[in-house]
């Protein structure tokens, strides 16, 4: 579960992703396991899930170039396009409105634009977030 955003502008909408992330690990008690992970540029924390292992990651990249570390982090924990779920910020929602989305086209958000080019896939399903528009 990859969240988007820019690494160094924690709390602004566009940041979105990486704050649900961080919800997230307080959700599944593992908020205190983020570590930064050279390998794949990104903060990382281990949860499970419904029997399931999960890889939280926020990359500590700008978020046109947030697949970068998507694809690294793939990379290192053998996962698949289609194992990769992208929390990122949408401006067509009304704040706070969330929607699951398989697969497609990048709609115009350049962090999912560069995961896509990343993982040479659109496969991915996302979690949109509404954040409207200012």
């Amino acid at each position: 579960v990859a969240g988007l955003g820019n690494y160094g502008l924690q709390g602004t909408r566009h940041s979105v992703g990486m704050a649900v992330l961080d919800r997230l690990a307080r959700q599944l008690a593992v908020a205190e396991g983020w570590r930064a992970d050279g390998r794949c540029c990104a903060d990382v924390a281990l949860a499970a899930a419904g029997g399931l292992q999960l890889v939280l990651l926020k990359p500590r990249r700008l978020m046109n170039l947030n697949g970068l570390s998507v694809a690294s982090a793939a990379e290192i924990y053998n996962l698949h396009p289609e194992d990769i779920c992208l929390v990122h910020d949408d401006l067509d929602k009304a704040l706070g409105k969330v929607a699951i989305k398989l697969g497609g086209s990048a709609r115009g958000h350049n962090g999912v634009r560069s995961c896509i080019s990343a993982l040479h896939s659109n496969v991915m399903t996302r979690l949109r977030v509404g954040i409207g528009r200012p």
